[in-house]
Order: C-alpha cells, then sequence, then structure tokens
C-alpha cells in the first residue's frame, strides 16, 4: 500500500542528503590513521553526553516505529510497559555487570573474550555465533523496516532506498570503526530528541478532531482478569527476550569499555535508561490510542495512522528525518559490532591465515551486507527469527552473566544448563503461524492441554528458556 505522503523525487533526495552528511560526519572522524584502540572501543576516552547519547542512538532504531505500536495492539498496555522496560532495563544491568566485566577485563574489548577466558572455547563458539546471528537479524530488520517506510510515505523503491543507507553508513564504519560511530550518534541523538518532541506535539496538541484523546484515560483500567492477565503475559514476554538480547549486543560492550571511568559509565547508564524507557512507552501508548480510536490500519502501521492522518507534508518529511536518523544509528553500531567481534576473534573463530584481522572483517561485512539487501529487497519477514534468537539469549543469559562472579566455572555443567533452557524453550516455542508448538500439537495433541499453555505459547517458552537453567542448577546444587 503506497500513500502519496511526499513526492517521490523529495523523499530520494532526503534519503540521499541525510546519507551523505553522516558518511561525511563519519569521515571527517576517520581522516587520520585510525589505530586498533580507536577503531573497537573509542580509546576507551568517552565523557557523559558522548556515551549517553550514543547509547541511546543506537539502541533505538526504526523498529520503535513498528514494535511498540504493534505490541499494543497485540496485547494491550501490559506489553507496552514491558516492551519499554525490557529495552531500558538493560542499561540498569549494564551498571552492574559493565563495573564487573571492566574489573575482570580492564583491556577487553567485547563480552566474548570474557566468555572465553571463563568457559573455554566450546561455550565461546555458542555465545559468539549466537551474537553474530542476533546483530545480523537486527541489521536486516532495521534496513528492511526503514525501506517499508519510505515506500509507504512516498513510493520510493524498497531497492534504492536499502541500498543508499547500507552503503553510505557501511562506507564510514569500514573506515572510522566504533569513534566514528559515536561522533556521528551524538548529532543523531540530538536530530531524534528534537523530532521526537515535535511528534509528541503533533499527537498530543495539533492533532485533528477526528482522533479522541480521552479514550485512552477512558479505558486505561477498563480490563477483565482474563484480558489483564494476557496483557501482562506479553509484556513480561517482551520484557525477558528484549531486555536478555540486548544484553549480548556488542555494541553496549564496547561502549561500556569505551567510558572514561565507572563514574561516567554509571551516570550514561542511568540517563540512558530514562530516555529510552520514556521514548518507547510513548510510541507504544500510540498503538493504543490507535486501537481504541478503531482507526483503520496494518497492526505494525499503528503509530503513522495517528501521526500521518493529515497529509501533511511538514510531518511526513520530519517522519522521514526522523526514521533516517534512528536507522542509522542503529545500523551503523550493528555493522560496527560485527566488524568487532570478527577482529577479535578472527583467530579464535576462524583461524584464517591470509587475511588480516580487519581485511577479514571488511569482507565479512561486506558480505553480510549483501545478504542483507537481498532480504530487504524482498522483504522477507525476520520477525520470527528474531523471537528466535530471542530464546537462545534467554538460555543463555542465566549462565553466562553468572559466571562473572563466580571464580571457578565448570564449562560442561554450564552448557548443560544452557541446553536444558534451550531445548525446554524450543518444546513451547510456536510454529511460525503461532498456533501449535513441538509439544503442543505436534507431539501431542493440542486438545489434551489447557488454554493456559494453548493461548500464550510464547509465553511458556521464554518463561522455560529463561528460569529453567537457574531451577536445575539449584536443585543440582542442593541434591550435590
Amino acid at each position: 500500500m503506497i500513500n502519496s505522503f511526499l513526492s517521490l523525487n523529495l523523499a530520494f533526495t532526503v534519503v540521499v542528503f541525510i546519507s551523505t552528511l553522516f558518511l561525511f560526519i563519519g569521515i571527517f572522524y576517520s581522516r587520520k590513521k585510525v589505530s586498533l584502540n580507536t577503531y573497537l572501543v573509542s580509546d576507551r576516552n568517552e565523557g557523559v553526553f558522548s556515551l549517553s547519547a550514543t547509547l541511546i542512538a543506537s539502541s533505538l532504531g526504526a523498529w520503535i516505529l513498528f514494535g511498540p505500536p504493534t505490541a499494543a495492539t497485540w496485547g494491550g498496555f501490559g506489553s507496552v510497559i514491558g516492551y519499554a522496560l525490557g529495552t531500558a532495563f538493560p542499561m540498569i544491568l549494564l551498571i552492574f555487570f559493565g563495573k564487573k566485566i571492566r574489573l575482570l577485563l580492564p583491556k577487553g574489548k567485547s563480552l566474548t573474550e570474557l566468555v572465553l577466558k571463563k568457559f573455554g572455547k566450546n561455550l565461546f563458539k555458542l555465545i559468539y555465533s549466537l551474537m553474530i546471528f542476533y546483530l545480523f537479524i537486527f541489521l536486516c530488520a532495521e534496513v528492511t523496516a526503514i525501506s517499508k517506510l519510505i515506500y509507504y510515505i512516498s513510493g520510493l523503491n524498497i531497492w534504492i532506498s536499502a541500498s543508499i543507507i547500507l552503503f553510505f553508513t557501511l562506507t564510514y564504519v569500514l573506515f572510522g570503526g566504533l569513534k566514528a560511530t559515536i561522533r556521528s550518534d551524538g548529532i543523531q541523538f540530538v536530530v531524534i530528541i528534537l523530532l521526537f518532541l515535535y511528534l509528541i506535539f503533533s499527537v498530543f496538541l495539533f492533532n485533528n478532531d477526528n482522533l479522541n484523546l480521552n479514550i485512552f484515560q477512558e479505558n486505561f483500567l477498563k480490563f477483565d482478569s482474563k484480558s489483564l492477565v494476557s496483557s501482562f503475559q506479553f509484556g513480561f514476554v517482551f520484557f525477558i527476550a528484549v531486555a536478555a538480547t540486548n544484553l549480548f549486543h556488542q555494541g553496549n560492550w564496547q561502549r561500556v569499555y569505551a567510558a572514561k571511568n565507572d563514574k561516567i559509565l554509571v551516570k550514561s547508564l542511568l540517563i540512558s535508561f530514562s530516555i529510552i524507557f520514556l521514548i518507547v512507552l510513548f510510541m507504544g501508548v500510540t498503538g493504543t490510542i490507535s486501537k481504541l480510536n478503531g482507526l483503520k490500519f496494518n497492526e505494525d502501521l499503528a503509530f503513522f495512522s495517528i501521526i500521518l492522518n493529515k497529509n501533511n507534508i511538514l510531518i511526513s518529511l520530519i517522519i522521514l528525518i526522523f526514521s533516517l536518523c534512528l536507522t542509522i544509528s542503529t545500523v551503523d553500531t550493528l555493522l560496527n559490532s560485527i566488524s568487532s567481534l570478527t577482529i577479535v576473534h578472527s583467530k579464535d573463530f576462524f583461524n584464517f591465515k591470509y587475511l588480516t584481522n580487519k581485511k577479514l572483517s571488511k569482507v565479512v561485512l561486506i558480505l553480510l551486507s549483501i545478504v542483507c539487501l537481498i532480504i530487504a529487497l524482498y522483504q522477507f519477514s525476520v520477525l520470527y527469527l528474531f523471537l528466535l534468537a530471542d530464546l537462545l539469549c534467554c538460555a543463555c543469559v542465566y549462565v553466562i552473566f553468572k559466571g562473572l562472579y563466580q571464580k571457578k566455572i565448570y564449562p560442561f555443567r554450564s552448557l548443560f544448563l544452557i541446553m536444558i533452557g534451550l531445548c525446554l524453550g524450543l518444546l513451547f516455542f510456536p510454529s511460525t503461524d503461532f498456533s501449535k508448538s513441538l509439544l503442543v500439537g505436534v507431539i501431542f495433541n493440542k486438545s489434551i492441554f489447557n488454554e493456559i499453555f494453548t493461548n500464550s505459547l510464547l509465553f511458556w517458552s521464554f518463561l522455560f528458556a529463561t528460569f529453567s537453567p537457574m531451577v536445575f542448577d539449584i536443585i543440582y546444587r542442593k541434591a550435590k
């Protein structure tokens, strides 16, 4: 469905201009020879503003325009709270885990280095593969989302917008690494906040009379017990899935190491938590308002059914610039994260003899960018793969982060606990149409299960994946 909110030529010009602007900013900061320390951890010298700005800008991609409003239409306000907390809460966890990893590995550059050191090669290879898989799926989702949005508001061909964004962003990441990414994130952060404030005023103050904003307040607490449970089940799923996955985001760990000291790290993470939570919460509320007003929309376009309901060119232009800043700030972080993991572990994982670390990372980035472009071109849905990556992270989170505080690690037991969480989670993990799972509907007939299970497969899947390693670990230690 195409809506001519913007002309095709205007949309193309804006995409090229914004992408070129950040390309020049990135190149400017990488015009001198970039050392490996600068490329990977920005010389470990970032202050409160630059660190807060890059944490926020890199955490908030174009997905916030689709994910939280869609979650609201599925699961109500409980899911919005869960989504907002899940996105922001890793910043609180990183206060504790970040300070710990900086103490254990002062010259480190990634979480995987500590995993390799403490858990051994087998578990390291699992976590490394998981992180690369998640980062790549996230990259595909971002590029697919922005190209879909630009096509929706202007009709600009998907391959054109996806190619421009990927090529321009990839160029400055390859040259400047994390330093270039953080400097461009600082500008993107300022633009994102200013435009976000304008969009808030557009929704709540300047909207037309067809939108009843009071309906949200009137219906906020009108839940029956069944819908309340369902809403907060969705919220729980979003919370643990998003929070666990973000703890395995290499971009976050690079920024933990980029902080000048622990005091700056803590301040930046607290600021980031507050701003991320409020922005995601607002985006989710727009989905709730849209649904309660009975507006006609595809579920993933709930936000746009409100903000673009007047065919206002200025609003459409602001949405486009806002979306581009969100996307580029996330895409450069994802590309840089994949690059840094490849450089740090080229010998541990790849064992290539004929390519230097940096050259290998460039080859890997270019190949993955081509695959990402193909996925965006055909608009393949990556939601299911995203959920699968979330499940894998949930199964690993207890074992890995408990290991930060253990003096003695048992690699086989750690791997066994992760496998338990993963297997139990996969037994309930829903099929692509979300109607059944391996246990409920395949191994056993769906009719023998209570609707508590059949209607909430994703909830039980993430619950077992996250907490069963903890339960089995406690049982084992008590038995021993």
